[in-house]
C-alpha cells in the first residue's frame, strides 16, 4: 500500500469514525429509554473508558507502523493465537459497525425525504419486524455498497472525500450547538437522572461504540506518513474534539425537548422542528446523513485493512488480501465487507447489531491494554513515538472500565460472541495455524526489529512495488 495520509487526513478519518450515528441517533434513543438527561453522564463514562484504551492504542501505534490494529499489537506481545482471536473478533465488529451506522441513517433520510414529499414504499423502509410491511432497509444497503465503491477508488481519493464530508459534518454539529443553546429550557433537564445512575451506566455501555473511532484509524498505519509520530497525535485529537461535541449536543438535545418527547430515530432534527425551526431541522438531517457516511467509510476501511493483514500473515487465504495493481487498495476484501454489511444493515434491527459491536470492541480493549502493560516491562527500550501516561494505572483502568461496561450487556450478546469465537478457533486450527507457519514462521511482528521498521520518508512510495500478499 502507499503512504499518503498526513496528520489532518488521519484526524479527519478518526473524527469521521467517532461522530456519526452516536450523536445523531443513538443519543436520542438512550436519552428517551434508558438515561434521560443523564445521557450526558453516559457519554462521559464511555469517553473516560475509551480514553484509557486510547492511550494504550496510541503507544502501540507509535511502535508498530503496520496495518492490523489490535490484531497486530496483540499477536506481537501475547502470541499468534491471541492476536487471531482479537482479529477474528474485530473483523465481525467492524463489519457490524458499518451496518449499525447505515441503519441509523434511515431515520434521518426518511425525515429528509418526507420533507420534500418523497415517500418510499413500506417494504423498503426497514428490516423485518421493525414496522408494518417492512422487508429491507434499502437506503442502508445503498450506503454500504456506495462506500465500498468509493474505497476501491484508491486511498488518496477516498481520504479527500472523507475529509471534505467530515468538515461539513463538524460545521453542522457546531450549528446545532450554537443555535440549540438559544432554545434550551432548564426545566427540560429535570429530573436529570429519571432512571437512576444505573440507567446512565447502562447507557454508557450502549453508546460506547460511538466513542472509539481511533481503533479504526490505527488500521491505516501502512498508508500514513510518519506513522509513529502522527498516528498517536491523530488519535488523541480526534477523541478530544469528538467528546467536546458529544457533551454539548447532549445538553442541547435534552434541553430543547423533555426526554419523554424525544424522537429516537431523528432526535436532533425532530427537536428543532418542535421549536418551530423546520428549515434548520432539514439541514441537520442532511448533516446526519453525511455523518453516517463518514463513519461507514472509516470502519469499512478498517475492516478491509484488517482482513488484508490477516491474509498477508497466512491466517486467512491470500486471495482476500490481494492489492489492486493500480489503485493499491485491498479491493476484494473491501467489496466483500461492503456486501456483508449491506445484508446486515438491510435485514437486522439496530439494537442487536449495536450490542454485538460493543462487546467485541470492549474485548479488544481489554487485550490491548494488557498488551501495552506487558510490553512496557518486557521491552522498555523499544522506540516509542508516544508513551502511555500513568503506567501501570491507566492500562489497568482501561481493562477494568471495559469489563465493567461489558457486564451491562445482555446474555444473548455474550452467546453470539462466544459462537463467533468458536468458529474462529476452528478456522485457526484447520487452516491458519499450518498456513502461517509457512508464510511467516517468525510471526506477524518481530519485536526486536521494530526500531528499524520504516514509517516515513524511507518507506515505500507510490512508485515502488506494493507488498506481495501472502502465498
Amino acid at each position: 500500500m502507499v503512504r499518503t495520509l498526513g496528520l489532518t487526513q488521519l484526524t479527519m478519518i478518526g473524527i469521521g469514525a467517532i461522530i456519526g450515528a452516536g450523536i445523531f441517533s443513538l443519543a436520542a434513543a438512550v436519552a428517551r429509554d434508558v438515561a434521560g438527561p443523564a445521557v450526558l453522564v453516559s457519554f462521559l463514562v464511555a469517553g473516560a473508558a475509551s480514553l484509557c484504551a486510547a492511550f494504550a492504542y496510541a503507544e502501540f501505534a507509535g511502535m508498530v507502523p503496520k496495518a492490523g490494529s489490535s490484531y497486530t499489537y496483540c499477536a506481537a506481545v501475547l502470541g499468534e493465537i491471541v492476536g487471531w482471536i482479537v482479529g477474528w473478533d474485530l473483523l465481525l465488529e467492524y463489519t457490524a459497525i458499518v451496518a449499525v451506522v447505515a441503519i441509523g441513517m434511515s431515520g434521518y433520510l426518511g425525515f429528509l425525504l418526507a420533507a420534500v414529499g418523497i415517500h418510499l414504499p413500506a417494504w423498503a423502509l426497514g428490516a423485518p419486524g421493525t414496522g408494518a410491511g417492512h422487508r429491507v432497509d434499502l437506503l442502508a444497503v445503498a450506503i454500504c455498497l456506495g462506500v465500498a465503491w468509493l474505497l476501491t477508488r484508491g486511498t488518496r481519493t477516498s481520504a479527500r472525500v472523507e475529509t471534505v464530508l467530515t468538515v461539513v459534518k463538524i460545521a453542522i454539529v457546531l450549528l446545532v450547538i450554537v443555535v440549540g443553546f438559544t432554545k434550551v429550557k432548564t426545566g427540560n433537564l429535570h429530573p436529570f437522572a429519571p432512571f437512576g445512575l444505573g440507567g446512565a451506566f447502562t447507557g454508557a455501555a450502549t453508546v460506547f461504540f460511538a466513542v472509539f473511532g481511533y481503533d479504526a484509524l490505527s488500521t491505516a498505519a501502512e498508508e500514513s506518513l510518519e506513522a509513529r509520530r502522527k498516528l498517536p497525535k491523530a488519535m488523541m485529537l480526534s477523541l478530544a474534539v469528538s467528546m467536546v461535541l458529544y457533551v454539548l449536543v447532549c445538553v442541547v438535545l435534552t434541553g430543547m425537548q423533555h426526554y419523554t418527547e424525544i424522537n429516537p430515530e431523528s432526535g436532533i432534527s425532530s427537536a428543532f422542528r418542535s421549536v418551530g425551526m423546520g428549515g434548520l431541522a432539514n439541514v441537520i438531517a442532511v448533516g446526519a446523513v453525511i455523518a453516517i457516511v463518514t463513519v461507514t467509510f472509516s470502519f469499512m476501511m478498517a475492516a478491509a485493512r484488517l482482513w488484508y493483514a490477516l491474509s498477508r500473515d497466512g491466517l486467512m487465504p491470500a486471495w482476500f488480501g490481494a492489492i489492486h495493481p493500480r489503485r493499491k487498495v485491498p479491493h476484494r476484501a473491501t467489496w466483500l465487507i461492503g456486501g456483508v454489511s449491506a445484508v446486515l444493515a438491510g435485514l437486522l434491527p439496530i439494537n442487536a447489531v449495536a450490542e454485538l459491536t460493543n462487546i467485541g470492541v470492549l474485548l479488544a480493549f481489554v487485550v490491548v491494554s494488557a498488551s501495552v502493560l506487558v510490553l512496557r516491562y518486557r521491552k522498555p527500550d523499544l522506540r516509542r513515538g508516544f508513551r502511555c501516561p500513568g503506567m501501570p494505572v491507566v492500562p489497568v483502568l482501561g481493562m477494568v472500565f471495559s469489563v465493567w461496561l461489558m457486564s451491562f450487556l445482555q446474555w444473548q450478546t455474550w452467546v453470539r460472541l462466544g459462537g463467533w469465537l468458536v468458529v474462529g478457533l476452528a478456522l485457526y486450527a484447520t487452516y491458519g495455524y499450518r498456513r502461517t507457519r509457512r508464510v511467516m514462521p517468525g510471526g506477524s511482528v518481530d519485536l526486536d526489529a521494530l526500531n528499524e521498521m520504516p514509517d516515513s520518508d524511507d518507506a515505500p512510495h507510490s512508485g515502488d512495488s506494493p507488498p506481495v500478499a501472502a502465498g
